[in-house]
């Protein structure tokens, strides 16, 4: 490619980078700054609810702020960061939005596409009048924290809420978050239809201002053994507010029981001039039970005592491994297109054997953005499969895209499959990516690969186009769209594939219009 450098950093450490050098680290943020946030976050709880809040809330408030106690913020010198600049963020000025003002603008800015009967979450408020649940199964229960009457659930999410601890914009979203979206899924329950999250920003501030509105939505998604539900996780701003400024801190925890399945849609089309910052933790975990169960395992040992007994060690094992099998599903489909900063931490732990675990994920760089996936994988037993398939765009001169995958296979995941592949495709001649898949296998019966590939346009492929009569740029097009669709056909639920491929389709027209201009 042209007035490219293409440089391997690492065996398992590629940086595609034209002509741009690396900027110096960033200072660390002046604590007086820093602890005024925290102040701010807390202040405006207080003032938004006079009751007192659900434990599992204030557990997670407690625990956040003491967090934020020993968290430094992050700059370049800390590898997470190496790549990713977040000045826009440290310095603005920190403003919660209060409820009265997300409750006026809701019922004015939000247009009604609501693909799937869902929640709708403004500004990190919870909109009864936006909301439209379609009909639930018995025992499901979908809505905020504070509206939880079930002291078994309840007691559920003080369990799980906050049980893995993120960097510190984690720790902001537990001190700032003023409810928890909870979805929980009893065992032996399939919920039908797909369920839609819908987050709406609607309070920013003009391009030029130091003002940074903050919102910090949470959601805890609880699915007990051999439940199945599929969750559409989108956010957006309101119309017309491509360049609004806002910040929008999210974090979602999902808790996967035996044999359970979660399909997940999350799609990311917020403002040009928006930071959004995303934090997924998933647990696929061994032995989260329901009390028909727990009844089962009781009654499968007391039948079975004495053959137990004379069993020898490996054939107890197996029987206990096939009385706890895991066999959960976690399947993310993700497109991120929107933020001046975008970036989304995830992080997956199979914690029971013969777990299946499959990413998918396309980010579009169509400006001055950075797309940033940071993504851990850790496999702790056997037979678990993953498969994790990462594809960039960077369409702009000054459009950065960041993946950093790890994928750990411990030394009890004997017989793992796990499989990582990272494409991109730089479309202008400064654009920017840095790629950093690593694989950490401790375990030796496994079957293990990964691979990074990044380029422009094949030329043998658009003259294959050109010699059958094809412009050049139908040409570019067709190939362009061809290499996100890969992705984009993951989707599960037809209306949101739709949705995605119209919503790729016209960035990907506005950014090859735009390189013909400058042509």
């Amino acid at each position: 490619m042209d007035a490219a450098v293409v440089r391997q950093q690492t065996a398992a450490n590629h940086q595609y980078q034209n002509l741009r050098p690396t900027p110096d680290a960033r200072s660390p943020i002046r604590p007086s700054t820093f602890f005024g946030w925290q102040e701010t976050l807390e202040d405006s709880i207080a003032s938004s609810s006079s009751a007192s809040p659900p434990p599992p809330l204030q557990k997670l408030r407690d625990i956040s702020s003491q967090s934020l106690l020993s968290t430094p913020w992050p700059s370049r010198k800390d590898e997470p960061f190496r790549f990713t600049d977040t000045s826009f963020i440290k310095n603005s000025n920190i403003q919660p939005i209060p409820p009265s003002s997300t409750q006026s603008l809701a019922s004015l800015c939000v247009s009604a596409d609501n693909l799937n009967p869902g929640l709708a979450i403004v500004d990190g408020y919870l909109v009864d009048s936006l909301s439209q649940l379609p009909e639930l199964p018995d025992g499901v229960f979908v809505g905020a924290l504070s509206r939880l009457d079930s002291e078994d659930i309840m007691e559920k999410v003080s369990k799980y809420i906050s049980s893995f601890q993120g960097d510190l914009f984690w720790s902001l979203n537990g001190v700032g978050a003023q409810d928890i979206i909870v979805v929980y899924v009893p065992e032996g329950c399939k919920v039908e239809r797909p369920l839609n999250l819908r987050f709406v920003s609607l309070n920013g501030s003009d391009k030029d201002s130091k003002t940074l509105p903050i919102s910090n939505p949470r959601v805890l998604v609880l699915v007990e053994r051999h439940g199945e539900i599929s969750i559409v996780e989108e956010y957006s701003g309101g119309d017309g507010d491509d360049d609004r400024c806002y910040w929008t801190n999210s974090v979602m925890e999902i808790v996967i029981g035996d044999a359970a399945k979660v399909s997940h849609s999350y799609i990311q089309t917020q403002s040009f001039g928006a930071a959004h910052v995303k934090w997924t933790s998933v647990r696929q975990v061994l032995g989260c039970y329901g009390r028909r169960g727990i009844d089962a395992v009781i009654a499968w040992i007391h039948g079975f005592a004495q053959v137990l007994l004379v069993c020898e060690f490996d054939d107890l094992r197996c029987h206990l491994l096939i009385l706890s099998e895991s066999k959960s599903v976690y399947e993310l489909s993700e497109v991120s297109t929107g933020g001046k900063l975008s970036r989304h931490n995830l992080h997956v732990q199979q914690e029971g054997t013969d777990t299946v675990t499959e990413l998918s994920t396309f980010h579009l760089s169509i400006g001055d953005q950075i797309q940033d996936l940071h993504s851990k994988l850790i496999l702790d037993h056997p037979r678990g499969v993953s498969r994790q398939l990462h594809k960039c765009i960077v369409a702009h001169s000054q459009g950065q895209a960041v993946f950093d995958g790890n994928v750990q296979v411990n030394r009890d995941a004997q017989q793992t499959d796990a499989g990582q592949l990272t494409r991109s495709l730089l479309l202008q001649p400064r654009a920017t990516v840095n790629v950093k898949p690593n694989l950490q296998i401790i375990a030796d019966d496994v079957k293990c690969s990964h691979g990074a590939a990044i380029s422009d346009l094949e030329e043998n492929q658009l003259f294959y186009f050109q010699a059958r009569g094809i412009d050049i740029e139908a040409a570019r097009r067709a190939l362009i769209s061809s290499f996100a669709a890969e992705v984009i056909e993951r989707f599960p639920d037809t209306c949101v594939r739709k949705k995605v491929e119209g919503l790729i389709g016209t960035l990907l027209d506005s950014a090859l219009a735009s390189r013909q201009e400058e042509k």
